[in-house]
């Protein structure tokens, strides 16, 4: 068979029609015809000796022209996952060659929402294209040119701060199942005065959130912010995009030497997204239905943030990991745990008990928080785990009234003491954020004692 098609007249209409609205990173050069419609692709011949795997191409209906991403290649056929949802597709439509999709970021896209095309969803003017046109699908910097992880900055939830305090430039996911509280945690690190710039991705997520998260959570934080967002009625092409085009748009602004923070809520519906994509192109499982690719694709995007090289700036990820079933060892969790630099465990256990947020200390960890921490500080938290261990393994053994006062003096501590800092920990989005998490605690600590029998005896 034949693999390049001659351009017809049709062919060459469509090629004009695409040069006169398509966007100018786009450029035509062969084309081909829809062979095969299935649910969540369709096949194209003529292109298979042109197109690269990532590559764009455009198809026309009569609703007018659309996008698809080339997700499988064989010597006569290409495997094209439609964009858009709902695309109405037609045996022998044309389809021709666009290439790698790519976004020209700009510092007035900031205060703005786009989705995972780059296009402007909030009712706003068009974006003011940026002076360079960067691909979504791109590398990593090189190991050995980036800069090293140094300088702590505060998050303003206590919990963090003291725990698992975190870095510029650090990469740290949040675990929880559904409905515990990822969001709103998210939301409460998004207000962090450390960074010149915020990008979020909002991957899945309710259609009806995306407003609250913008206005109520963001709020003047927004003029410093650009969201991406991808709801979970879109097609699964536009939430595998929507963490990288929020990547490619934080890259912008490190390179800039800006730091940037970068969220994502959440990366396990990105899984998910590339996993539909992945299947409806002939990919087998390998993993609780996870193909190999979505193990691919999570280092792919993750080791694109962290400081720069010499002279940039940096991007510090936060990203959220919905576990599935409150199951931490789930394929995608143990694999982010692995790729990430340091982990929040969020316990339904604790959000039932009323602990906003549901943080568990002992759970959580961040591997860089010796930058963080001077010496006294690091003595001070192995002392407060050592406690809240010693609080939380006895629980049982206390409510039975199996245990006698004075017969542990640490146990006498920690049950007197561990109450307190679990008060302290205790924070709601509606709060300012903490100015210094060992102050209050400090503070909180020596008001229990002074308030005991005795005073301040000890």
């Amino acid at each position: 068979m034949m693999d390049a098609l001659p351009i017809s007249p049709k062919l060459s209409q469509l090629a004009g029609l695409v040069g006169r609205y398509a966007k100018p990173e786009y450029s035509v050069t062969q084309g081909g015809h829809v062979r095969t419609i299935a649910a969540g692709h369709y096949t194209v011949t003529g292109l298979s000796r042109h197109v690269r795997l990532g590559e764009f191409v455009a198809h026309r209906s009569p609703s007018g022209i659309h996008l698809g991403e080339v997700v499988r290649v064989e010597p006569d056929i290409a495997y094209v996952c439609p964009i858009e949802p709902g695309e109405p597709i037609g045996i022998h439509d044309v389809v021709i060659r666009k290439g790698a999709f790519r976004i020209a970021p700009e510092d007035s896209w900031c205060g703005r929402t786009i989705n995972a095309l780059g296009d402007p969803i909030d009712g706003g003017a068009p974006l003011k294209p940026g002076d360079i046109r960067r691909p979504i699908y791109a590398t990593a910097p090189p190991s050995m040119t980036r800069r090293r992880v140094e300088e702590a900055f505060r998050t303003g939830v206590r919990a963090i701060d003291i725990f698992s305090p975190l870095c510029l430039g650090q990469r740290l996911g949040i675990f929880a199942g559904s409905g515990v509280g990822k969001s709103t945690l998210l939301s409460m690190l998004a207000r962090a005065d450390a960074f010149d710039r915020v990008v979020i991705a909002l991957v899945g997520e309710r259609g009806r959130e995306v407003r609250e998260f913008i206005e109520d959570t963001l709020g003047e934080n927004m003029a410093k912010a650009v969201a991406v967002v991808a709801t979970s009625d879109e097609s699964p092409m536009l939430r595998k995009m929507a963490p990288l085009t929020a990547m490619t748009i934080a890259e912008h602004f490190r390179d800039k030497g800006e730091n940037v923070l970068f969220i994502v809520d959440s990366v396990t519906r990105f899984a998910h997204a590339i996993r539909e994509v992945a299947t409806a192109a002939g990919e087998p499982p390998i993993a609780r239905g996870y193909p190999a690719s979505v193990f691919t694709e999570l280092p792919r995007l993750l080791e694109r943030a962290g400081p720069g090289a010499e002279g940039a700036g940096t991007i510090t990820a936060i990203i959220s990991i919905l576990v599935d079933g409150d199951n931490h060892n789930d394929p995608i969790a143990d694999s982010t745990r692995g790729i990430l630099d340091g982990h929040i465990v969020l316990e339904r256990s604790l959000a039932d008990e009323g602990r906003y947020p549901p943080i568990n200390p002992l759970s959580s960890i961040s591997r860089l928080a010796r930058k963080a921490w001077n010496p006294e500080q690091e003595k001070l938290v192995s002392r407060l785990k050592a406690l809240i261990h010693r609080y939380e393994e006895t629980r049982d053994l206390r409510l039975i009234g199996g245990y006698r006062n004075g017969s542990d003096p640490d146990l006498d501590m920690a049950i007197k003491q561990v109450p307190v800092i679990y008060e302290v920990l205790k924070q709601t989005p509606a709060e300012k954020p903490a100015a210094d998490a060992y102050a209050d605690l400090a503070n909180a600590l020596k008001n229990a004692v002074a308030n005991q029998p005795g005073g301040m005896r000890r």
